[in-house]
């Protein structure tokens, strides 16, 4: 079956007790069972993960990566967290693996502090959600299935 990734960055495993106002309180293994619940309606298989070291999400974008260009997946759902506005490294390595992303934050980053509203990640990614909740990873997850059947 075809896999959709779900990557999550730093400080996501603390959803739903970090910062509730901003984030909601939503458990990441709550999110997960929502992804997963998604991606079967969908007929995909789901690969959800969170780290809180960039070069693991590295790692696992390379395999992501990989796995779109041997037809086993249709991309990745990728929060990248406070990496957003720092990793060059995670954009090179979405750039470098051609791998189909779709960058998720669940709050809407521009309305926070200035240093939010630059991603390194958007200009690589095929498209971008900010600031609908945790319904924006069913929202990326079924526009990834979309732009993948085109």
């Amino acid at each position: 079956m075809t896999v959709v990734y779900v990557l999550n960055g730093p400080n996501l495993n603390l959803l739903g007790t970090r910062r509730p106002e901003v984030y909601g309180t939503t458990t990441l293994s709550i999110l997960e069972e929502l992804c997963r619940e998604e991606a079967t309606r969908l007929g995909l298989d789901l690969v959800f993960r969170q780290s809180n070291h960039e070069g693991l999400l590295i790692d696992w974008i390379h395999e992501a990566g990989a796995r779109v260009k041997a037809g086993e997946s249709i991309g990745a759902v990728f929060n990248p967290g406070a990496y957003t506005h720092t990793s060059i490294a995670l954009h090179d390595a979405v750039e470098g693996t051609e791998l189909p992303v779709v960058e998720v934050h669940i709050s809407n980053v521009h309305r926070r502090e200035a240093f939010r509203h630059h991603s390194y990640i958007s200009p690589v990614a095929r498209g971008t959600i900010v600031g609908l909740g945790v319904d924006g990873y069913r929202l990326a997850i079924d526009a990834l299935h979309g732009m993948s059947s085109r």
